[in-house]
């Protein structure tokens, strides 16, 4: 079982400043609870027994709101004093994790979907690194994640104009001393140096989930979070 999972939290939100300003975007409230409470859950529920927040942006609001513990789960915190982008906030934030696989969530978007059914697709496929896929109809905002027969990811492809296609649900599980030992700078970006550059030399394994997804990013979407909660 999955026990340990990493939350980017540290976002500024800058789409979101005309609905929610001042605050990280994951504390943006969504029917009067903080949008991070339902990953909290969401993890409590699927068997998560310790979380690192990885913080950066007016961290503090995060910290006062979490504390330590949130129901069963231990908390702890990766704080970046400055920003170091997707992946370098990962990279930090694995120095706190102690497990073999570990999962990774985006604190501004939410997946349902059944972990030990994705932990049981990336040990079946001895894979080092596993993303979730979403399945997606009528989109443009996200780009398109092409996978072949074995659900290996072969290429990433832009945003465009889509009717029907997978995408990346920014929910990955990645073996923490496979990818500790690759040479990262302390500041870099997950999507195009980690995923974009060794897609073919890790065999990223896709996970398939239809469950309900949300990425409150924009305005239009924060509402729309309003009604799924």
């Amino acid at each position: 079982m999955i026990k340990e999972a990493i939350i980017l939290a540290g976002g500024f939100g800058t789409r979101l400043q005309s609905v929610v300003a001042n605050i990280p975007k994951p504390m943006a409230l969504v029917n009067s609870k903080p949008f991070l409470s339902y990953i909290l859950d969401f993890c409590a529920a699927q068997g998560i027994k310790k979380v690192i927040l990885a913080v950066g942006y007016k961290h503090k609001v995060i910290q006062d709101y979490c504390k330590t513990r949130y129901k069963d789960i231990e908390i702890d915190y990766s704080i970046e004093e400055s920003p170091l982008g997707t992946g370098g906030g990962i990279k930090k934030a694995l120095q706190k994790c102690n497990s073999k696989n570990v999962l990774i969530l985006n604190g501004d978007s939410f997946l349902r979907f059944s972990l030990d059914e994705m932990n049981s697709a990336h040990k079946s496929a001895k894979s080092k690194f596993t993303m979730a896929l979403k399945p997606m109809k009528n989109y443009d905002r996200y780009g398109t994640v092409e996978i072949d027969k074995e659900n290996k990811l072969i290429a990433f492809k832009e945003k465009e104009a889509t009717k029907q296609g997978l995408i990346n649900a920014g929910v990955y599980l990645i073996n923490r001393a496979a990818f500790n030992q690759l040479a990262f700078a302390d500041i870099f970006s997950f999507e195009t140096e980690f995923l974009i550059a060794y897609i073919q030399k890790w065999k990223f394994n896709g996970f398939i989930s239809d469950g309900m997804f949300i990425d409150i990013g924009i305005p239009e979407d924060y509402e729309k979070a309003q009604k799924l909660f």
